[in-house]
């Protein structure tokens, strides 16, 4: 039977995460519900032994990629998602899977994709405070964009509305092989600007959030790398290419 929700994670160097349970809490929650789900984890090329232990849960889709980077490892995913519903989250669950819920319940409400909001962002660190405010400025002057987080990890889509745009997103981002992190946060200003421009109707929602450091935050190199997918976005846009 066709799935009702589809989770989405990417795993890049995760063995630590699934180490302490967090791919466990999820399914643990997800078969608590009523309604049939999938999960599909998406092996971002990791170099340590996430894959092994991926292959080890028999109830999610393992996906084995080259190294694209987080945002084509989602597209990866979402384009082979089956669910009337797609999420996407983080293996560390930064965002708990429950808080799923609040999402479902706003798409439920007349909502066609809905973003988790990380209200305060306790435990941050100082220079992830201000690169989040300096964020928001940037994109509100560069792309318009009204929402107050748009990079929280936590995002649902009804499946018309992803398709939609993950079909164009992959096709302005080819597949290529990288080295080294690859985190690109003009993705998610993408996503939400496409889901504008195409009329759907976008909700944001609180949720609960504690911090992970994942990965040492690089201050000035992030910062630029911001502006630059924002600046990309707004090129796109003025040059036809989301036509």
């Amino acid at each position: 039977m066709k799935p009702f929700l589809s989770v989405i994670i990417p795993a890049y160097n995760e063995s630590e995460n699934i180490a302490r349970g967090t791919l466990q809490t999820v399914c643990d929650y997800l078969n608590k519900q009523k309604y049939i789900w999938e999960i599909i984890v998406v092996n971002d090329g990791s170099s340590d032994n996430t894959l092994d232990l991926l292959n080890k849960f028999k109830n999610i889709k393992t996906i084995n990629n080259t190294h694209q980077g987080k945002a084509s490892t989602v597209l990866t995913g979402g384009l082979l998602a089956k669910g009337e519903i797609i999420l996407f989250t983080d293996m560390d669950q930064a965002t708990p899977i429950s808080e799923v819920d609040k999402l479902l319940e706003k798409l439920n409400s007349g909502s066609d994709i809905v973003i988790g909001s990380r209200s305060g962002r306790k435990g941050a660190p100082l220079f992830r405070k201000i690169l989040a405010y300096g964020n928001v400025i940037l994109r509100t002057l560069i792309l318009r964009l009204p929402f107050r987080d748009t990079q929280c990890g936590f995002k649902a889509l009804k499946a018309e509305a992803a398709k939609k745009i993950f079909t164009l997103m992959r096709k302005l981002r080819p597949v290529v092989t990288v080295e080294g992190p690859a985190v690109d946060p003009g993705f998610d200003v993408e996503l939400l600007y496409l889901g504008r421009k195409f009329g759907y109707k976008i909700s944001e929602v609180p949720v609960n959030w504690h911090h992970q450091e994942t990965r040492r935050v690089r201050f000035v190199y992030d910062m630029i790398s911001g502006i630059k997918g924002l600046l990309l976005v707004r090129f796109r846009s003025i040059t036809n290419k989301y036509a």
